[in-house]
């Protein structure tokens, strides 16, 4: 007969529950609707803790008894006669329980899954009353089950449930144990680096008795060896952290094991496309390659982690990864796995770089596609990259990033700079001249957006000298419109121009335009830079290109702007917001955010103006862009001394000119102005020495909470000149010149000097104070008289 109504064989909890609050109530809704629920996760994500904690909740729900099962060391064929035994059944399962109602909780199905998942199909069938909790690393698909995938803990900040979880078994295995303010931040690192897994997560906290949390993390490459102290009494499988994966792999079919080892050749994340071309193989079809990634996602050890350009994306938890890293490099595969994941991603980027082929019309969603494809790639990119530099063939990998040139240009992949510098830098005299002028012509567009315009100028000249001696046009044309935009010389923007229209190819023309229009707006030439702008937009609307309609929009924007047209600069800004925002070319939407932000400031808006121009700083922060955090940050100063905080708008200021290794110019004693009169100079001096000391990330949190580094004591404070002592006496003749009207040639008349010496003092006026149009310096003459 079956043991008494209110029988529970649940076990006391060993020790706090932690965490999983959100999931529990979740939960226990589910358990109301669906009477077959399993609890499915990877070994050591807590299935049997959380099940076992639910189960005690809703036991008030079941007066038939709640009955634990445990599968773990069944051996097939004996599961009826175990469950019947524990139970305490000696006649038919079915007819035993009947209507009563019961909880049945059958833990670790996975050793007999297949026996678990017919007791359950028929128990269910027959007894009304009954519901079963199972938990498994794969689903037991009867009719009616409901699988409920078990997460990681949250590993976001100090107060994430992996870390609480790690401090109160940490207490536990050294009394008196407190993160500190020092050592917190690495609490948060170890358990990002363990997945949020709580069996590693309880392994390392066990070793906190002789080990500090610094030599944990330190000691992560290892992991498998330093997590092998689990409590003597826990099951075998869960006493290390390898015994762990060990009981998943041991559980695998031949292709399984085959799929799970190959796919460590990713290191982050992949699409199914991609497993069918790196994974597939001797032992593995190709055609075998989904239904055993569906078998390693049913079993979880491999997660589904959302979509990328339309495409499921996959991932390994870090700990299963290192295992399947271990199993690559025993088969003696891992380099020719290696090399066919680098080849993979190289087609792809050249399918990419055909799509933008002169007389291809690829429409935007295609381009789309791409972009957002690369960048959900972009750790596999780099790890492709690292494995040329490894085996010392670049070829593949140069090929790679200059295919993809346009989308590594905007600040989307800032750490791509140093790893194009490892792959210039091998000895490799058979890649094509060619090839490495054009990556060269990419560092040097990398170094400019990083706003090393120095070696920015000197690698793209190098790199175009390769092109021109190699006889590669294509490579010619970049470089030449490279150095037209670093450089400004109107010689160099006309052969750009005029080699991009021989080539047919209207990318190349929308990008010599833009060079003419963004020097143009530079050097306040506004009507040239308008005409210039407009031609990109026309071309990049013909090619459905909103990468270039977007840059043309906030060009001709900022020229609105300059010229008073507010409405029309804000109808700019938007349009421009709208084209990218599915792409996230993060340069392009926080220029949009921050001329907007802009925008509200002219009119006076401040609360609109500080809201849009957080979202600008944040995405400049968040995308390493140095040159856009330093001209958010300049925004920001302005916001700030609108507000009336002139302290911190001289900090902001200072950190803005550091940040871009320019000189202060007239837009700086615009700032400092106002603050010159009300703090005075001695202390704006300080403050102006404490700014320039200042790093990105310690002046984007002084803009966003005000927060003031710990700085060391500065040297004698010095604040800039005022901009009227940095003009020349002939210079401030010319200035005066200028704001009478005179033309150049004018100006040339009047002083009896050429036409073109006249220009050039005009243009180094312009230049040092940092202003676009002659009316800008009229009118600072006017104020400064």
């Amino acid at each position: 007969m079956l043991r008494p109504a209110d029988f529970r064989n649940l076990p006391a909890e060993p020790n706090m529950f932690v965490g999983r609050e959100s999931d529990m109530d979740e939960l226990v809704h589910l358990m109301t609707v669906s009477r077959a629920v399993t609890l499915c996760g990877a070994g050591g994500i807590g299935k049997t803790r959380l099940a076992l904690r639910l189960a005690a909740r809703i036991a008030p729900d079941h007066p038939g008894g709640v009955y634990l099962v445990e599968l773990a060391d069944l051996e097939k064929g004996e599961l009826g006669g175990h469950v019947a035994a524990e139970l305490g059944i000696a006649g038919d399962l079915a007819e035993t329980i009947g209507g009563r109602r019961v909880l049945l909780l059958l833990d670790n199905c996975e050793q007999v899954i297949g026996e678990c998942a017919e007791l359950c199909r028929a128990l269910l069938g027959r007894c009304p009353g009954l519901t079963i909790l199972a938990t498994s690393r794969e689903p037991l698909r009867v009719e009616g089950e409901t699988v409920w995938r078990v997460p990681p803990l949250s590993v976001d900040g100090a107060e994430s449930e992996a870390v609480r979880l790690f401090v109160a078994r940490a207490a536990a295995a050294r009394p008196g144990f407190e993160p500190t303010e020092e050592t917190r931040p690495l609490v948060v690192e170890l358990c990002q680096a363990l997945d949020g897994l709580p069996l590693a997560i309880e392994l390392a906290a066990a070793m906190v008795r002789v080990l500090s949390v610094g030599q944990l993390v330190e000691r992560l490459d290892d992991r498998f060896r330093l997590l092998a102290g689990g409590a003597r009494t826990a099951p075998a499988r869960h006493r290390t952290l390898r015994a762990t994966v060990d009981w998943s792999y041991r559980l695998l079919t031949s292709q399984e094991r085959l799929l799970l080892r190959r796919t460590a050749a990713f290191r982050s994340s992949w699409t199914l496309d991609l497993a069918e071309e790196v994974c597939s193989g001797p032992g593995l079809p190709e055609e075998e390659v989904l239904p055993r990634l569906c078998d390693l996602v049913d079993k979880s050890l491999v997660a589904l982690d959302g979509e990328i350009a339309g495409q499921a994306r996959y991932r390994l938890l870090e700990t299963v990864r290192d295992y399947a890293l271990e199993q690559l490099a025993a088969s003696g595969e891992e380099p020719e796995l290696r090399c066919r994941h680098l080849e993979a991603l190289a087609r792809m980027a050249a399918g990419f770089r055909e799509a933008l082929a002169p007389g291809t019309r690829t429409s935007w969603r295609v381009f789309e596609r791409y972009i957002n494809l690369f960048d959900g790639l972009r750790a596999e990119i780099g790890a492709a990259c690292d494995w040329s530099v490894s085996i010392g063939l670049p070829e593949t990998a140069l090929g790679l990033l200059t295919d993809i040139r346009f989308l590594l240009i905007g600040g989307r992949k800032p750490d791509m700079a140093e790893r194009l510098d490892r792959l210039l830098a091998l000895d490799a005299p058979l890649v094509p001249p060619g090839l490495r002028g054009q990556a060269m012509i990419l560092r040097g567009e990398l170094a400019q957006e990083a706003g090393d315009l120095e070696p920015a100028v000197r690698c793209v000249r190098t790199g175009l000298d390769m092109c021109t001696a190699a006889g590669d046009v294509y490579g010619e044309a970049i470089g030449t419109i490279a150095l037209a935009g670093l450089t400004g010389e109107q010689d160099l923007l006309s052969d750009a121009l005029d080699t991009a229209r021989r080539s047919g190819d209207l990318i190349l023309e929308a990008l010599a335009q833009g060079s003419r229009a963004s020097f143009g707006l530079s050097q306040g030439r506004l009507h040239e830079a308008r005409r210039a702008f407009e031609a990109v937009l026309s071309i990049s609307e013909e090619l459905d290109n909103h990468y270039g309609q977007a840059f043309s929009h906030i060009g001709l924007a900022t020229i609105a702007r300059r010229t008073g047209d507010l409405p029309t600069a804000r109808r700019h800004y938007e349009s421009g917001l709208r084209l990218v925002r599915h792409a996230d070319p993060r340069q392009q939407i926080a220029s949009c955010l921050a001329g907007l932000g802009g925008v509200a400031l002219d009119e006076g808006d401040l609360v609109e103006a500080r809201a849009k121009l957080t979202k600008a700083l944040l995405l400049s922060r968040d995308a390493g862009l140095r040159t856009g955090i330093a001209r958010r940050l300049e925004a920001w100063a302005s916001l700030l001394a609108a507000e009336g905080d002139h302290r911190h708008a001289v900090l902001l200021t200072a950190a803005s000119v550091a940040l871009r290794h320019r000189r202060p110019d007239a837009r700086t004693e615009e700032l400092l102005r106002p603050a010159r009169s009300r703090l005075g100079e001695a202390v704006v001096a300080v403050l102006w020495s404490e700014g320039t000391s200042m790093t990105a990330d310690q002046a984007v949190s002084c803009a966003l909470d005000g927060t003031l580094p710990d700085l060391p004591p500065q040297p004698t404070p010095t604040l800039p000149a005022t901009q009227e002592s940095r003009l020349t006496p002939r210079e401030r003749e010319i200035a005066e010149l200028v704001a009478r009207g005179l033309s150049n040639r004018a100006i040339a008349d009047e002083l009896i000097i050429s036409p073109a010496t006249a220009a050039r003092h005009v243009a180094n006026i312009l230049s040092k104070l940092g202003f676009s149009t002659r009316t800008q310096i009229a009118a600072w003459l006017i104020a400064n008289r």
